[in-house]
């Protein structure tokens, strides 16, 4: 694995690869990433707001998922990013999985949910709850708020994942817990293995590139572009126990680190 080290990835290190920069202004950059927000509450109150209060009456909280699907592309196109997918190949028409990505933008999310030709549900941290239609939005397509820092209520939100998943469900989790900053690959987390090997799916590696120059943590800052969602060999969990976790912790991050080197 050219330039990285496979001891800091064994050991769960904290990576860091070269960042892309923009060519345009640093003002221009900021007030495009005004816009993207100004976008999003804009298709949070015209969209959002009626149908999660339609859906809510009539009782059907899971026909609001092709609105979401619609919201998150819209987003994106929105906010100047075109999404390339390589790797759907590697999935099996009617197989349910656990994709595990890294995290380096709030454009990630939008582009997991969408984007992998899988009805999917994701784990988010709690504080989106606090997001005004967004937040009662989130349980009616199976986004579910994990608190990290209440170890009980962690595991039940993995719960109800897996409940996720036994109703035909994939599910997308950003495996480092917080978003990374530019460049970086933080140490993973073990929740989302923990129900790759309860619910025996295989886990689909997900490296994404370029929204951390794109709409990048602590940046204030967000460009156009292309972002790349590679989808990578799926690694397989039937028959594996408990104390293979850290071994397919370990095959994920080393897909993962070495899609985001190429």
């Amino acid at each position: 694995m050219q330039n990285l080290s496979l001891e800091l990835i064994r050991e769960n290190k904290k990576l860091i690869f070269p960042v892309k920069e923009s060519n345009k202004s640093r003002l221009f950059g900021k007030l495009y990433y005004w816009w993207c927000w100004f976008a999003a509450a804009i298709l949070l109150l015209v969209v959002g707001t009626p149908s999660i209060a339609f859906m809510w009456l009539i009782n059907r909280r899971v026909w609001l998922y092709p609105f979401a699907l619609w919201g998150a592309r819209t987003w994106l196109k929105l906010c100047g990013a075109k999404v390339e997918v390589r790797g759907k190949e590697n999935l099996k028409t009617g197989e349910n999985y656990v994709f595990i990505s890294n995290h380096r933008s709030y454009l990630d999310t939008a582009t997991l949910f969408a984007h992998t030709s899988r009805r999917i549900g994701l784990v988010a941290k709690k504080e989106l709850l606090k997001v005004p239609i967004l937040g009662v939005g989130m349980g009616f397509v199976n986004i579910i708020a994990i608190d990290r820092t209440n170890a009980e209520k962690a595991l039940q939100s993995m719960k109800k994942a897996r409940e996720v998943m036994d109703e035909g469900y994939s599910f997308g989790v950003f495996t480092e817990g917080t978003r990374a900053l530019p460049g970086e690959l933080l140490p993973f987390k073990k929740g989302a293995f923990h129900l790759a090997l309860q619910t025996d799916a295989p886990i689909i590696p997900v490296a994404i590139k370029n929204t951390d120059w794109m709409m990048g943590k602590k940046t204030g800052i967000a460009y156009g572009g292309t972002i790349e969602m590679v989808l990578l060999p799926p690694i397989e969990t039937k028959g594996a126990e408990a104390e293979d976790l850290m071994e397919l912790l370990r095959k994920t991050r080393e897909a993962i680190a070495e899609e985001l080197n190429q």
